[in-house]
Order: structure tokens, then C-alpha cells, then sequence
């Protein structure tokens, strides 16, 4: 971890011979009595952290009614954290409303599509559209700036807490006021411009003044999907007028000191554009809590993957995790022994430069009680807790890795408005998931070894061998044809079915399927042909034989030719997977739903990567040293070739590494 990003106070530099790997979690240390705070302090000492997360949901302890502050317990808290050599991660505390606010401004409260408002008890109970709760807000961050700008255990601002998580939707009328105002600004207060590019000639909607134009409120029947994709860019950048409220708050008090938000980059975290948010931070930071599958592993290297897509291949931070168990699942399975260490390591490996979970000491009442904690209910005698120390030694052995970049020469396409708009409503085939298209051929790639940038489209494509489109289902005419730069750059482009259908709008590209990516791809579709559940259909060819479900089509071929087809169905013969040359590149286009041995075979054909079991390697690179994990999440142990020193127990290894079953190597060489 850098300063760049990050204000290390002095003193915590010091303790730990210079910058660390940041090591520590949300400390909430209103919820207890003052009497429990310096034992926090000296058991965070003994397991190592070195940042803790203060403030998340504070504001109605530091303001119990309106004109009225309680800054002490703040105060002695953050000198506590600097005598203890423990730097601040110190939140705008502007999550939660207090019951004050939204009692004496109802008005504040959130409205869901049904035209229920949502009460104060649980938390982000707020609308991102209201006025009074960006006044009161901001008066809050105001006050937390000026008071502790200058505070030496300061070292990162953190504004609101997973911004949007909860409260992304309002439909309330001062959610339509600004919904207007936003849509007069999109279509330069041109009504005719709004009218067509909604298309509200279709079901009698064309407008004829601003004020008609309403959120997208429960209807008897399908909406406008241009006018619900609109809704969900305009709720977005609603939080985004926040997030930049607030950070514009702190960069006029406190400009020398970094600024970022937690983002959930998987589930809950579908209704942010946070491709759009990233310019506004001075460090990507992400959440991540496991899911109770059995490749949940697999799903993690993805979220982290796609953190640092958004921090273009800089450090990111990871916020929140889970020592162990959630709770607000249906089930909260505990994690296995060894599993904490794995998942921890996944996340430097793919270019985290910090660990922080929620929370540190498990909470003794309120909604999350039974959260896993770095100080578990057991205490400090306890597994967790001896787990969580060994972790803080892990890390501060591998101080060598910061700053340095992940390699990775495959670039995964990830489109939150694509997101959006692949899941609306009336679509040929509404059982399709954008998200876990995405991570299936992410899976596959993971299980090849191949190493992936989760990115936008409009990233940078240049430099990559190898890029995955899954199901871009809208893209622009400017990403479509940097795709096919890339290919003809020299890279090896995959695309898959309900890939380039619409434009921005939602609107169908004409002349057939898959639209911006056609003359890409050199095929031609007239029609979708997905499958009922009970249906499937053989194909064979650079897959091998193979059946598909959910989703064919016949593809008619222009200048590609066939490299997998339909063996039996209406299609027999035809094409279903093709391949095309593409100056110094090649582009493939995948019309069949392929399950996972196909897209296994099918990618060991086009990057020459097989499947490589259960272990998971990756390399970061700094100027001069070479950084490779091995994390086997297998239960054998497993031998590859390399040489160098394992940075966590001190072996040192010639010409061959072996990692036991559910082990962890961090093995340095110079470049």
C-alpha cells in the first residue's frame, strides 16, 4: 500500500518498518461501554491490525437531535487508535439517518415501486432524491472534516457505507421531481427527443410535458423498457451526486487526504454503475462475502478481479469480508478450517493491497448479532481469534508485494447498464442471467489458469491475448468497434449468443443478430431460438460432442466458417459455434448455451489452456521482484514447476513448488 492512496500516519510506519499490507476491520466501538476499548486496542495490537474502520453507522451518537453533537467518545476513541500505532478509517457516518431525521422529515424516507415507504429500524432508510437529507448530510460530513482533518490517526475518508446497497430505487414523488429534471438534462429539454428515443408511440405514451414523465411505478403490464433503463442510470448517478457531495466536502477541508466508498461488485451490487463512480475515488474498494456454494472460491477471484478492473490494474482495497459466517443468509455456514486463509490470499493475489473485515468484535445485540468477527463471541481463546492473528503475521510478511500489478493477459467483459438491461422483462427467453453468463465463462477461464482483468467495455483492450464477451447484450457503437480493434490488433476475441443485440437505448439493431458485433463475427442471424427446459440439441466439432440447452440459433455464415455444429434439431448441419480471421486476430461466436466440459474444451482449443485442477496461481510484478500464489483449494497436494523463496514460512524452493491440500505459498524471485 502506498501513500498514494492512503495517509499512513507516522507512527504506524514506523511500527511496522514501513508502509504495511493494511490489516484490521469496522470497529464499532459505540455499541460498548468505554471500559471494553482498551482491551480492543491491545488484542487489535496482538493480532496485528494496523487500520480500523470507525463511524459506519454513528450519526445518531454523533448527533442525537437536530443542533446537538457529541464528539467526545469520537475524540478518545481515534487518540486510543494513534497511541495504539492504529490508523483510521474514518466514515462519513452519513449511511443511516437518525430516527430524528426521518421523524420530523418523513419526506426522507425511501418509496418502493409499489408505493410502500419504507420506515426507519433497519438502515440506508433514506432517498437518494431528497434535498433535506443531502442538507442534513452534508452538515455532518462538514463537521467530521473540520474536527478531524488534522486528527494523526487519519489515514482514509470513507463516505456512506456500500452506497446504494439498500436504498438504490426510490419511486416518491421527490424522486419523480428529480427524475424529470434529470431527463430534461439527458435530452436537452427536447420532449420530442425524450418521445423517440423511448419510443412512446408504442402503448399511446408519448409525452406532451415534463411533468407527465413518472419513475417507472408498478403497471399491470411490462413497462417502457428505454424509460426503465433511463430510471436505473438516473438512480445510479443520484448516488453518485452523493458520493460527490460528500468527497466535495472533504477535498475543501482535508485535501491532502484519500477518499473512498465500499462497493458491493456482485448481488446486492447490480444497481450501481460503478464503472462511472470509479474516476471519483482515490482508491477502489470493494466488499466481499463468500457464497455457500462449492466453487464459492471461484466466484470470489471474480469480485476481486473486477475490483481491480475498475482500479485499472492499480491496488484496491478489500473493506469487508467475513472471518467467518454471515447472517442474513437463509443458512450461514461457518467457513472450514484453512478456508479464511485461502480466501484472504485470493484477494492479495488478484491485487488487493489490504484486508479488512466486518467487523472486529462480534456485535453482542442488534440486526447482526450472530456476524462472524475478528473477535468472536468466544474470545480471544478462541480458534477464530488465533486464526486471525496468524493472518496478521501472514500479511506482514508479504510487505513486499505492495504496489505490485497483477499479470493478466485476458480481459472479461462486465457491463452494469448491460446487466440492467439483459434482465428487463419481454425478452426471447426471460430465464437468462447477464450475471451468471458472465461468471460461467469466468469459471471456465479460472479453472484453465488463465488469469482475467474483469473490465468495462470501455477499458483499454490493447496488450490483451485474450477477450471474453458474454451475452453484452447493449453496447455501444464506440465499445463494439474497439472489440474488433482488439481483433484486429491480434487478439482472439470470444462472443457469445444475446451479444450486440441493442444500442444504448434499448432499441434492436436492425439487419439481423448479433447486431454491433456481425460484421465482427461474419455471421448473420434471423432468429433467436431458445429452448424450453426440457429441450436440447447434440453439437460436435472443437468442442467434441456436446449438448446444449437453454438457448440455439441458426447461423448463417459470411465470412466465418464453422468450427462446431448442430448434429441433430432443426438445425442439423448448421453452424453453431464459428471462427473468423480478423487481421493479426481471430473472433468466435458462441450461439449455443455450452455447460461447463464444452466451454473447457472449447477454451483449450483457443487459448491452449486446459483444465489445472484446484490450484490457483497467480503473479504480481513489481519493478524488480516477481510475486507468484499458489492457493490450492484442493484436498491433495499439488507440484508445478518455479523457484524462489515462499515469503510465508521462509522455504525456498528449486525448480519445483509443491503446495499441500488446502495450503498457501507467496513465492518471491528477482526479475
Amino acid at each position: 500500500m502506498t501513500a498514494e492512496w492512503i495517509r499512513w500516519p507516522a507512527n504506524v510506519v514506523a511500527r511496522f518498518g514501513g508502509e504495511p499490507l493494511a490489516f484490521g476491520g469496522d470497529y464499532n466501538p459505540e455499541q460498548w461501554d468505554e471500559s471494553v476499548w482498551r482491551e480492543d486496542v491491545r488484542l487489535m495490537r496482538e493480532a496485528g491490525v494496523n487500520l480500523v474502520t470507525v463511524g459506519v453507522f454513528a450519526w445518531s451518537t454523533l448527533q442525537p437531535a437536530p443542533g446537538r453533537w457529541n464528539f467526545g467518545w469520537l475524540d478518545r476513541v481515534l487518540d486510543l487508535l494513534h497511541a495504539n500505532d492504529i490508523a483510521v478509517d474514518l466514515a462519513t457516518a452519513t449511511a443511516s439517518p437518525p430516527p430524528w431525521l426521518t421523524t420530523r422529515h418523513p419526506e426522507v424516507l425511501p418509496v418502493d415501486r409499489h408505493g410502500r415507504t419504507m420506515s426507519q429500524g433497519g438502515r440506508q432508510a433514506w432517498s437518494p432524491s431528497s434535498r433535506v437529507f443531502r442538507e442534513h448530510s452534508l452538515a455532518l460530513v462538514e463537521k467530521l472534516a473540520a474536527r478531524y482533518g488534522e486528527h494523526p490517526a487519519l489515514a482514509l475518508w470513507h463516505v456512506s457505507n456500500e452506497l446504494g446497497g439498500h436504498n438504490s430505487r426510490c419511486y416518491g414523488e421527490a424522486s419523480a421531481v428529480a427524475f424529470q429534471a434529470w431527463l430534461r438534462e439527458r435530452y436537452q429539454d427536447s420532449l420530442d427527443d425524450l418521445n423517440a428515443a423511448w419510443t412512446t408511440a408504442a402503448w399511446s405514451q408519448t409525452y406532451s410535458a415534463w411533468e407527465e414523465i413518472q419513475p417507472p411505478r408498478l403497471t399491470f403490464t411490462d413497462s417502457n423498457p428505454t424509460q426503465m433503463l433511463d430510471f436505473d442510470r438516473f438512480s445510479s448517478d443520484q448516488l453518485r451526486e452523493q458520493l460527490r457531495a460528500e468527497i466535495a466536502v472533504l477535498r475543501r477541508i482535508t485535501p491532502d487526504v484519500p477518499i473512498t466508498t465500499n462497493m458491493v461488485l456482485f448481488d446486492a451490487g447490480k444497481n450501481m454503475d460503478y464503472s462511472s463512480w470509479a474516476a471519483d475515488l482515490d482508491l477502489i474498494a470493494s466488499d466481499h462475502y463468500l457464497r455457500p456454494t462449492p466453487d464459492a472460491h471461484v466466484e470470489l477471484s471474480f469480485s476481486a478481479d473486477r475490483a481491480r478492473g475498475l482500479s485499472k490494474g492499480d491496488p484496491w482495497l478489500l473493506m469487508e469480508t467475513a472471518t467467518g459466517a454471515t447472517s442474513w443468509r437463509s443458512v450461514n455456514p461457518a467457513k472450514s478450517p484453512g478456508q479464511l486463509r485461502r480466501d484472504v490470499f485470493s484477494h492479495v493475489a488478484r491485487g488487493a493491497d489490504g484486508i479488512c473485515f466486518f467487523q472486529w468484535r462480534a456485535a453482542r445485540a442488534g440486526a447482526e448479532r450472530f456476524h462472524s468477527a475478528m473477535l468472536p463471541h468466544a474470545g480471544a481463546g478462541s480458534r477464530k481469534f488465533r486464526e486471525v492473528a496468524a493472518l496478521g503475521a501472514d500479511l506482514r510478511s508479504c510487505a513486499g508485494v505492495l504496489g505490485a500489478r497483477v499479470v493478466a493477459d485476458c480481459a472479461l467483459l462486465f457491463s452494469e447498464e448491460s446487466w440492467w438491461a439483459a434482465e428487463r422483462e419481454s425478452h426471447p427467453h426471460n430465464g437468462l442471467s447477464y450475471a451468471e453468463s458472465a461468471l460461467g465463462w469466468y469459471r471456465s477461464l479460472w479453472k484453465a489458469g488463465v488469469t482475467v482483468d474483469v473490465v468495462p467495455p470501455s477499458a483499454d483492450l490493447s496488450g490483451y491475448r485474450l477477450i471474453v464477451v458474454p451475452m453484452l447484450y447493449l453496447v455501444s457503437d464506440r465499445d463494439a468497434a474497439a472489440v474488433a480493434a482488439a481483433a484486429d490488433a491480434g487478439a482472439t476475441v470470444i462472443v457469445t449468443y444475446f451479444s450486440g443485440i441493442v444500442d444504448p437505448l434499448d432499441r434492436v439493431r436492425l439487419g439481423g443478430y448479433p447486431g454491433a458485433f456481425r460484421e465482427l463475427l461474419g455471421v448473420r442471424v434471423e432468429e433467436f431460438a431458445p429452448m424450453t427446459e426440457a429441450d436440447s440439441v447434440e453439437i460436435d466439432g472443437v468442442t467434441g460432442p456436446a449438448r446444449v440447452s437453454t438457448w440455439h440459433e441458426e447461423i448463417d455464415l459470411t465470412d466465418a466458417v464453422a468450427a462446431a455444429r448442430y448434429v441433430g434439431g432443426d438445425f442439423a448441419g448448421a453452424p453453431a459455434i464459428t471462427r473468423a480471421a480478423r487481421g493479426a486476430g481471430e473472433a468466435w461466436y458462441v450461439g449455443v448455451e455450452l455447460d461447463a466440459g464444452a466451454r473447457a474444451r472449447l477454451l483449450e482449443a483457443i487459448a491452449q489452456r486446459g483444465p489445472e485442477g484446484e490450484l490457483e496461481i497467480v503473479t504480481r510484478r513489481s519493478a524488480g521482484d516477481e510475486y507468484v500464489f499458489l492457493i490450492n483449494h484442493g484436498d491433495t497436494e499439488t507440484t508445478v514447476p518455479g523457484t524462489g523463496t515462499d515469503l510465508l514460512d521462509g522455504s525456498v524452493h528449486e525448480g519445483k513448488i509443491t503446495v499441500p491440500a488446502g495450503g498457501v505459498r507467496v513465492v518471491a524471485s528477482a526479475r
